[in-house]
């Protein structure tokens, strides 16, 4: 299952408030960057699934800039689950669904969530062991309807090593708690969306050296009659 690691810098660390709504401090800082690229990329209408939705910060942001779309977070911890029920509450948004329970990085979900036209996960592919990130993706492309967007946001390695001397120092405490996480190379990530039948489509940088990876599913081309 996707590990949740409270480190100080981690993306998974967060604040419980008063009314049930936690709050991490780099879903504050990133959700209007990722709005932004959403808004690029996203199909104007149909359904999306956010995976790993954390806080759920991100979830009424996004519902509120994706008017169009139905967005259904999803989380395998109840306590953000009800974070996320709470924000969801408070935001109001009527294209917002409860929190699922779902474990992104177990076999078998991709089928029972077929036809998605936007898969969105956040700050989770480095928390999770290569094995499990490679379910993510298959699962991901699995679920999607023909023509549809992944979009995978958080730090990477590239081809030229760490982004910055932070990247690395993370990294680093990453895989001191557990050796089977921590950075996955794009080149990598790259390769398991062609290995699942995706298009990789962009590679767009994000502040604070991040990137989100935008894959599609294929349209399905109709044969003419011979």
């Amino acid at each position: 299952m996707p590990r949740r690691l409270d480190l100080p810098d981690s993306a998974s660390a967060a604040t419980p408030g008063t009314d049930g709504r936690l709050s991490a401090p780099s879903a504050r800082r990133n959700a209007e960057a990722i709005c932004a690229v959403l808004e690029r990329v996203a199909p104007a209408r149909g359904r999306a699934l956010e995976l790993a939705s954390g806080t759920g910060e991100h979830a009424v942001r996004l519902a509120a800039r994706l008017p169009g779309l139905i967005w259904q977070p999803t989380e395998i911890d109840p306590w953000r689950r009800a974070s996320i029920d709470a924000w969801a509450a408070d935001a109001a948004r009527p294209n917002l669904r409860p929190a699922l329970e779902l474990d992104a990085c177990q076999p078998g979900w991709g089928a029972a969530r077929a036809g998605q036209d936007l898969i969105f996960a956040s700050n989770i592919l480095h928390l999770v062991s290569d094995a499990e990130a490679r379910t993510l993706i298959e699962e991901a492309a699995r679920a999607l309807a023909p023509g549809g967007v992944l979009a995978l946001y958080g730090p990477f390695l590239r081809d030229d090593g760490f982004a910055s001397p932070g990247d690395a120092a993370f990294h680093a405490s990453l895989i001191a708690q557990d050796p089977d996480i921590g950075y996955k190379p794009v080149a990598w990530i790259a390769a398991r969306g062609g290995a699942a039948g995706l298009t990789l489509e962009a590679q767009i940088s994000m502040p604070a050296n991040n990137l989100t990876i935008i894959f599609r599913q294929p349209p399905v081309i109709a044969q003419r009659n011979r």
